[in-house]
């Protein structure tokens, strides 16, 4: 029974690390309710929690700590992901699509997010495509950026 019970965590650990979410869910929690301090922080994704939230331009986001709340009601805009939290690689193609919250990077002090799941063409982690050509990559987002905002979300779009 406990070598059972063992690979199915196992198994329901590896679904939930290749998770995508979207960005801002139908109920407008971000990032799939991981603590956007945490990452700055700790360096880690971490998940929040639903008791110490904290709503911002009507997006409500959580944190794993009291103390994180703080830091993000001190200075929100230091901690919100890049892109409202759309996959970085994604931008720069001129798209939006879902993220793993556990997939990110922290550049200049900038936190991006990326895509890490099954496509029709396989298994996609885009840090990895991204990291290959960041720079590049980055300026093109940038640049991209504000036609991309103004495009619909179809949370089943992939890369």
């Amino acid at each position: 029974m406990k070598k059972y019970s063992f690979t199915l965590l196992i198994l329901f650990s590896s679904i939930f690390t290749l998770a995508q979410v979207d960005p801002i869910d139908k109920n407008g929690v971000a990032i799939g309710g991981y603590d956007v301090v945490a990452y700055f922080q700790s360096g880690k994704a971490v998940k929040g929690d639903q008791q110490t939230k904290f709503q911002y331009n009507g997006v409500t986001y959580f944190f794993s700590s009291k103390e994180n709340q703080q830091r993000f009601e001190a200075s929100p805009t230091k901690y919100i992901p890049e892109y409202d939290g759309y996959c970085a690689l994604a931008v720069s193609y001129g798209k939006k699509i879902s993220i793993d919250p556990q997939t990110f990077k922290i550049t200049d002090d900038r936190l991006y997010l990326f895509y890490n799941g099954k496509t029709s063409r396989g298994k996609v982690n885009s840090l990895e495509s991204w990291n290959k050509n960041e720079a590049k990559l980055l300026k093109k987002a940038d640049s991209l950026w504000p036609d991309v905002k103004k495009k619909k979300y179809k949370p089943e779009d992939t890369l």
